[in-house]
């Protein structure tokens, strides 16, 4: 009988095991290293004291060696959450942070498409005034919109016709100009980011759009929100974090956090509590809270980058 031949066998590659594949999972943390060991150094040392500091009870006292520091533990932490102002200037925080991220989505958003409709001489304008509003440090910002708002010669005031209205006297209005600043200052980051990217969607993907008949809302809503999905992610988690932290503007704008403190935000209630009461471990504290919420929030962003790059 003749014989059928031999069926062969189709051989499957194995993945590489032992050492070989350790060092490919090693090599984006060598890349990493140099990075890392500046920010550690920069960064762990500080965290280290303000979580220590928030242990103990730790005042002025201390501070010129006159008394030895006692352990408190989480005393400091139970103090703080049994305030009802801690409470307060929280929520002001998050309501207001949530504010200035919203609005400064919105404008950097509207003014990235625009800058894809104007012409090269308009676009290189507001490219420079966006970046020049970018480039002014956050007093002398402050200090400008202090003066343009202000009761007795500012010109909104004038323009307006409201005589010597207060923006700064009322809570809400005081919140509403601080927040203008902050959106004034933030914008550009958002503008130029957003515009890089929709430079970078493919032109055949808009032309069809545009062919279907898509409104310019539905071609951002449907088709290029979507496909900017991680970069907007990238600036909202980055607005998040600098509104929530915002200290200068307050400071500057409400004369250290508006009157009877209707102004506050964490950032300048810890450097009341720290430097103007001599509460340092309460101040500390503040911090550490401040740290947790921003880490909680990097870790949602981590999360979500994650979940994209596996749905691409």
């Amino acid at each position: 009988m003749r014989k059928r031949p031999a069926l062969r066998t189709a051989t499957v590659p194995h993945k590489p095991r032992g050492p070989r594949r350790r060092r490919g999972g090693l090599t984006p943390w060598l890349y990493l290293a140099p990075a890392l060991v500046v920010l550690g150094g920069l960064l762990a040392y500080p965290v280290y004291q303000l979580g220590l500091i928030s242990l103990f009870h730790y005042t002025q006292a201390q501070v010129s060696g006159g008394e030895p520091t006692t352990f408190q533990g989480f005393g400091n932490y139970t103090e703080l959450f049994a305030d009802d102002q801690f409470w307060q200037v929280l929520l002001a925080t998050l309501l207001f942070a949530a504010a200035c991220v919203v609005s400064t989505l919105a404008v950097g958003c509207a003014l990235a498409v625009l800058l894809t409709r104007v012409r090269a001489v308009p676009r290189l304008a507001l490219m420079l005034a966006g970046l020049g509003a970018w480039a002014t440090p956050a007093v002398t910002g402050s200090t400008v919109w202090l003066f343009l708002f202000d009761a007795d010669f500012g010109p909104v005031n004038r323009v307006l016709g409201l005589g010597d209205h207060s923006w700064t006297y009322g809570r809400y209005s005081a919140f509403f100009l601080v927040l203008l600043e902050v959106v004034w200052c933030s914008f550009p980051f958002v503008m130029v980011t957003v515009y890089a990217g929709i430079r970078a969607v493919p032109a055949e993907v808009l032309e069809a759009a545009a062919l279907d008949g898509a409104s310019q809302w539905r071609v951002w809503r449907s088709v290029l929100a979507p496909m900017l999905r991680p970069i907007l992610v990238v600036v909202t988690i980055q607005s998040v974090i600098w509104d929530f932290k915002v200290f200068t503007q307050i400071y500057v704008m409400t004369g250290g956090g508006g009157i009877a403190g209707q102004n506050l935000v964490l950032n300048v209630y810890a450097y009341q509590k720290a430097f103007a009461s001599s509460q340092y471990s309460l101040g500390a504290a503040i911090g550490v809270v401040m740290l947790l919420i921003l880490l909680a929030v990097t870790l949602v962003y981590l999360r979500l980058l994650r979940r994209q790059g596996e749905e691409l």
